[in-house]
Order: C-alpha cells, then sequence, then structure tokens
C-alpha cells in the first residue's frame, strides 16, 4: 500500500490535486479540507488511502493522518463508500465529526450532501463507541493538536490528578461547554469534577 506521496504540486482543485514525484504525476482525490490546507505551488506531502475497485484503482490524499484515520473509520460503515466519506469530510471538520458522532447529533451528518437518515444513524451507531474510546483515551486531543486542551492536560496532571481522569474531564467539559473556552476556564470546570 502507498502510505503517502510527496512531490511537486503540478495541479490543484477542490476535488483532486495531482502531484508529480520522480517523474509520474499521482491523480489524488482530497477533500476541501485538504485543499484548503494545500499551496497553490510547491512540495506538499499527502497521506494516502489507495481505493481498489472492479474498474479503478483510485487514490485518496489527506493533509494529515488524523483525516486519513478518520476517512478510514467511515468508509467501514456499510453504506458509506469513500467518496461518501470524502463528501463528509469536505462538509464538516474533524472535530465536528467527532462530536457529531459521539454526542448523537444525526442532524449534523445528515446535512451533508448524500447522507440521509438511516447512513447517518448507521454511522452513529457503528462508529460512536470507537471514537468515544478515542476521546476518553485522549487521542482526539492529538488529533485535533488543541494546544488548549493538551495545556489543560498538562497542568491538571501536573496538579497531581491521575492522567486518565484528567483527560475524561477535560473531553466531558469540551463535550458539554463546546471548544471555545480559555486554558482557565477550561481548567475550572474540569477541576469541578475531578
Amino acid at each position: 500500500m502507498i502510505s503517502f506521496i510527496e512531490g511537486n504540486i503540478v495541479e490543484k482543485t477542490p476535488t483532486y490535486a495531482i502531484i508529480e514525484c520522480n517523474g509520474v504525476g499521482y491523480h489524488i482525490n482530497i477533500s476541501l479540507q485538504t485543499y484548503s490546507k494545500l499551496s497553490d505551488s510547491g512540495r506538499c506531502r499527502l497521506y494516502t488511502h489507495l481505493a481498489i475497485r472492479e474498474d479503478a484503482h483510485l487514490l485518496y490524499g489527506f493533509a494529515d493522518q488524523e483525516e486519513r484515520s478518520l476517512f478510514r473509520q467511515l468508509i467501514t460503515v456499510q453504506g458509506v463508500g469513500a467518496n461518501s466519506a470524502r463528501m463528509i469530510l469536505s462538509s464538516l471538520n474533524l472535530r465536528e465529526i467527532y462530536q457529531a458522532i459521539v454526542s448523537d447529533h444525526y442532524s449534523t451528518l445528515q446535512s451533508v450532501k448524500g447522507i440521509g437518515a438511516k447512513t447517518a444513524q448507521k454511522i452513529v451507531l457503528e462508529l460512536k463507541d470507537k471514537l468515544a474510546k478515542e476521546v476518553l483515551q485522549g487521542e482526539f486531543f492529538a488529533t485535533t493538536h488543541n494546544t488548549v486542551t493538551k495545556e489543560a492536560l498538562s497542568a491538571l496532571i501536573t496538579l497531581g490528578f491521575p492522567k486518565n481522569q484528567a483527560e475524561k474531564a477535560i473531553a466531558l467539559v469540551v463535550k458539554q461547554r463546546g471548544e471555545s473556552l480559555s486554558l482557565e476556564e477550561l481548567i475550572k470546570f474540569a477541576l469541578k469534577l475531578l
């Protein structure tokens, strides 16, 4: 399998990019999230997923490994193909997708073109426990690169709280109060839960 492709951007559109690597131009399907992170020219690295169908071998590229990981989770759900997963990643950011699935917000997923009520329910049903486990284990914080949550976690650990309890408290505060909290507010609310 191809893990990533690094090379020069030859062409970039909202749905695909052509990356030249050692004289070969790779046509890589991308999401709008990845499109917004790519420069118009120069070198780049895209983490890839190779989808093999009867009629085609398709490369999907992602600006970071976290987006690729979520894409791979989505395509494990029956009825969600690579293009549907790419549409979800193009319509919502990673945090919105995680929150929609973990919090049973079917309507958020249904707002994506091509995702109906049954598919949204399947996504939540099949991925909720997996993604909630990632949130509680702190993988979510690493995935989103949220410096406020990382700093809050570090502060709570420094105060003597066990890492797993601190992660649970922070995840619950973020779930209940949103992601726009300051570092001080996040620590204050988390301390009330510990």
